[in-house]
């Protein structure tokens, strides 16, 4: 004990040394001024939320939205710098001085073939086939930028010392970027990460966040091409290796853990039928709840290569793409968000908001048509290594999906501040999804999402034990027995051409419906869309169920 409080004075010195102490009633103050300050910006968090779902970039290519946003940060006083990482759409925004040095993060990026109309209740795409924010990205950033604003009017005029740095995640769903931030020391100095993700609820908890992590990784094999009716005996199908590596891998599930989750697609099957395909390449996902194993199913996949390529006497090589740890997150940091989660609560959603949700539930056939949530979720807390909080009820976790954020919760100490911004009950990655996102529900579930977040800050600000015991919980609880290492090699590099193509397809397409909000209230305005659009039978569907509009 005497060596955690020794450890913890340490650790503190440059926190405390030089901070102001603050009393019970200022801190209160600077929370009532920090949730008026949140209230003043409402405006600008719908504009950037109906601005980043107009763009709808996928991973790597949020040129528009990083453009968009450094610009506005930038005139706001925060310094910019772009390409972080070797990454052109990566950027940081940095405002302040001194400790502590707190990062805001969020992902920008969007899902393919997911374009919706926002607050219409059933399939009707902006652009038929586009990338859309059927994930909920829009929104991440809009909270995060009109919370540093207010606090950094509020540190301003209270000569608070601090740093707020503000950063994107980049093709999250690609799990692309974070690992290289880590390893470029975008996080060198940071004391303390808050990360935001849209969610139905306001969610944070602690400790092993029950998902997996992940390699991403694209296995590219080289044959013989050749006539495939006049010679085929000559050709060596590079295509023949990926099925095999396919069949290989699909026989082997059967004797892996249940915690894996591993997953595939083919964006190299050669060129056409009457060529032997001389290359072809196939794209997996190994996730699993650890790094150890995480490590040893990439390892099964190599020798799942092998094979394929011993059967059809060609070569192959990898390239990582991607990748990410699972997720552990910050006890003492959790426990502060969340008193300002209970203090906040709930945004209060309107009859026309409770419609939308309900009917587009009876749209996908979720099990629950029960409308937004109108009640919080506990946190997170406390749950043994590899349990989750499932309807109340701890369970063991089984695997799942994956978020690079755990890259960075492995490096600083990190939560995720889940919002309600979206809608219960839906399938995720899908345009579904994007329904909400640029509606009322969204636009709310931002600023109560950053009516939590500034709380938050002021504590981390004016309380500095927070920050002291949540390095302690980091190095004497989360790494005292694992240390990160990360799943990138030292040359590997980040893949930043993924989805240019696609982009290149779309992006004139979507760019005649960029959000013009010097024009236009809101993105609903702007499509000249009735909130909410639900069609008569789901209304129906409704009444039948006796579910209060």
């Amino acid at each position: 004990m005497k060596l955690v409080y020794l450890m913890a004075i340490c650790l503190g010195l440059s926190l405390t040394s030089t901070a102001q102490t603050y009393s019970p009633a200022a801190v209160e103050k600077l929370k009532s001024d920090a949730l008026a300050e949140v209230e003043k910006n409402a405006v600008l968090g719908q504009q950037i939320n109906d601005m980043l779902f107009s763009f709808s970039e996928l991973g790597f290519q949020e040129f528009e939205t990083q453009k968009y946003l450094t610009e506005l940060l930038e005139k706001n006083g925060f310094t910019i710098q772009k390409g972080i990482s070797g990454i052109p759409t990566a950027w940081t925004a940095t405002w302040g001085n001194g400790k502590p040095v707190i990062a805001l993060g969020s992902d920008v990026d969007c899902i393919p073939k997911a374009s919706q109309k926002p607050g219409v209740a059933y399939h009707d795409p902006i652009v038929e086939g586009a990338p859309g924010h059927g994930e909920g990205h829009n929104s991440g950033q809009a909270l995060n930028i009109i919370t540093a604003i207010a606090m950094k009017k509020i540190m301003e005029r209270d000569h608070i010392s601090g740093t707020l740095l503000l950063w994107p995640g980049i093709a999250e769903e690609q799990l692309g970027t974070k690992a290289y931030y880590v390893r470029a020391g975008v996080f060198k100095n940071v004391d303390a990460c808050i990360f935001t993700h849209v969610n139905s609820n306001f969610e944070v908890s602690y400790g092993d966040a029950g998902y997996n992590g992940m390699v991403s990784v694209k296995f590219t094999f080289e044959g013989q091409a050749a006539h495939a009716a006049g010679a085929p005996w000559r050709g060596r199908s590079a295509l023949d290796a990926v099925e095999l590596m396919n069949i290989g891998w699909n026989f082997k599930r059967e004797h892996l853990e249940l915690t894996q989750r591993s997953h595939y697609v083919i964006p190299d099957g050669g060129d056409q039928p009457n060529v032997v395909p001389s290359k072809a390449s196939v794209w997996y996902y190994f996730r699993e709840r650890t790094y150890p194993a995480i490590k040893k199913l990439f390892e099964t996949g190599i020798k799942m290569a092998d094979g394929a390529a011993l059967m059809t006497d060609t070569k192959y090589s990898y390239e990582i793409l991607g990748s990410a740890w699972a997720g552990h997150f910050n006890k003492p940091m959790a426990e502060a968000t969340y008193a300002n989660i209970k203090r906040v609560g709930l945004p209060s959603w309107s009859a026309e908001d409770q419609l939308l949700a309900k009917a587009t539930q009876i749209e996908m056939k979720s099990q629950k048509i029960e409308g937004l949530a109108m009640k919080l979720d506990t946190i997170g807390l406390p749950y043994a290594v590899g349990m989750v909080n499932v309807g109340g009820r701890y369970m063991m976790a089984m695997g799942g999906g994956s978020d690079d954020i755990a890259d960075v919760s492995w490096t600083v100490p990190t939560i995720v501040l889940g919002y309600p911004s979206n809608i219960p009950g839906l399938p995720g990655h899908h345009w579904a999804d994007a329904i909400s996102m640029a509606t009322p529900i969204a636009h709310k579930g931002v600023v109560y999402g950053a009516k939590v977040e500034a709380l938050t800050l002021v504590d981390l600000l004016t309380k500095p034990e927070i920050i002291i015991k949540a390095w302690d919980y980091y190095k004497n609880e989360q790494t005292k027995e694992q240390k990160y290492v990360p799943l990138i090699g030292d040359t590997d590099k980040p893949a930043t051409f993924l989805n240019k193509k696609i982009m290149d397809e779309f992006a004139p397409k979507l760019k005649p419906y960029y959000y013009n909000p010097q024009k236009y209230k809101s993105y609903l305005e702007q499509l000249g869309i009735t909130y909410p659009t639900v069609r008569p039978d789901q209304k129906e569907a409704i009444e039948k169920q006796g579910v209060k509009k």
